[in-house]
């Protein structure tokens, strides 16, 4: 039986909407800027590990702050648990921001206007806490080595995220950067035995097809002086979508496994990620580090890069949950059109016609992609139904 659907407000969407085409719009803007500005420039590879360390300190920050409310409502509720007790009333104490952060432990879901409540065995206890992260954490040398595999993908992924937006223009990485949609469907279909519908495999020739036209003459900015190469871009995109795609899946995976919370899997990967990104700071700037220091070229842009690479992913990976398909689509839409009004107006971008209409065709895929699927076991019930009272009438 599918688990029931939390009903939050329109207004709470919106606010999901909004904060999710504001993070993707604004990071991608201030990678590009500080990526092509003309001072000295910083090593992208320490930036990604700074990255994984606070996602690591925020999920641990989040999964107390959960225990905390679960001990509130224990005490709240006379000592003991109610199993899926649904109120209509807010939960008290909680807004959308702070009960957004607890929505994918086990069992425990505070959501706007509805409390749903059950006891959740990992993170009951600030006992069990301690007791979770030393058994799925210092315990468990092989959950961490299975989180290693999406962590070391990731860290490519964030690093050719760099290396794309120093070659190419911001517009023209967030609509390129869309391939990661059928690259996610591919991989979805292989390792988890899904299928997609007729319109969804149009939608992703239609994307690929809008994709080849932005990249077939790609526009141009005429205030960035730096030298790019617009192939390396494409390369290092290309190598980022394939990276997206199979994390997102494997990861998936991986938590629909067993029923360790998402917090505890997330802490499971960022300290692989730690370790991971740590290897490539040596191996890729290991020499110049230790002569020009580990956070060389430094600026207060490169540190609000960081604050929206560790925040908005942990942000806009949980109020996904309350919004559907269409909502991420619009978001992802916008997004391209808030950067490419940026990239008119910071960098010059030079806007072509194949650009406009690759774009275009970009934006409309994604709409047609995240419509819901057409329920076809319904019709066929209708179908069968019909047939048998025509043969009904026809006696």
């Amino acid at each position: 039986m599918a688990a029931p659907r939390e009903n939050v407000s329109l207004l709470f969407k919106l606010y999901c909407l909004a904060v999710m085409t504001l993070v993707a719009a604004a990071y991608t803007i201030a990678l590009r800027y500080t990526r092509t500005s003309d001072r000295e420039l910083y090593f992208s590879t320490t930036a990604v590990c700074i990255t994984e360390v606070i996602k690591l300190l925020l999920s641990v920050g989040i999964l107390a702050k959960h225990i905390t409310a679960v001990l509130e409502l224990n005490s709240m509720l006379g000592g003991r648990f109610k199993q899926q007790n649904h109120q209509k009333d807010q939960a008290s104490g909680f807004t959308f921001l702070t009960a957004s952060l607890y929505p994918c432990c086990n069992g425990f879901t505070v959501i706007g206007c509805k409390s749903h409540v059950s006891y959740d065995r990992e993170t009951g206890s600030l006992g069990r806490f301690k007791a979770s992260l030393r058994d799925n954490v210092l315990g468990s040398p092989k959950e961490l080595m299975k989180l290693s595999v999406p962590s070391l993908v990731y860290a490519v992924q964030n690093n050719m995220a760099f290396l794309a937006l120093s070659n190419l223009d911001a517009a023209v990485y967030q609509v390129t950067y869309q391939l990661k949609i059928p690259c996610t469907a591919l991989c979805t279909v292989l390792m988890l035995n899904r299928t997609l519908s007729k319109l969804q495999w149009i939608s992703v020739f239609m994307l690929c097809g809008g994709v080849i036209l932005v990249q077939w003459k790609p526009a141009q900015a005429t205030k960035v002086v730096v030298e790019q190469n617009p192939l390396l871009g494409f390369g290092a995109i290309a190598i980022a979508v394939l990276c997206s795609g199979f994390a997102g899946v494997y990861f998936e995976k991986v938590l629909k496994s067993s029923d360790t919370s998402l917090w505890v899997r997330n802490i499971q990967m960022y300290l692989s990620g730690i370790v991971v990104t740590l290897v490539g700071v040596y191996l890729s700037d290991g020499a110049e580090i230790k002569e020009k220091g580990f956070f060389y070229g430094y600026t207060y842009y490169v540190w609000f890069v960081i604050f929206l690479a560790s925040v908005g992913g942990l942000y806009t990976s949980v109020v996904v949950k309350y919004t559907d398909n269409i909502m991420k689509g619009f978001s992802a839409a916008a997004a391209i059109v808030l950067s490419t009004i940026a990239s008119v107006m910071l960098f010059g971008l030079q806007i072509t016609p194949t650009f406009a209409l690759g774009t275009l065709l970009v934006c409309v895929s994604i709409y047609l992609y995240g419509l819901p699927r057409q329920d076809t076991t319904s019709i066929q019930q209708g179908e069968t139904a019909s047939k048998e009272r025509a043969m009904t009438s026809g006696w």
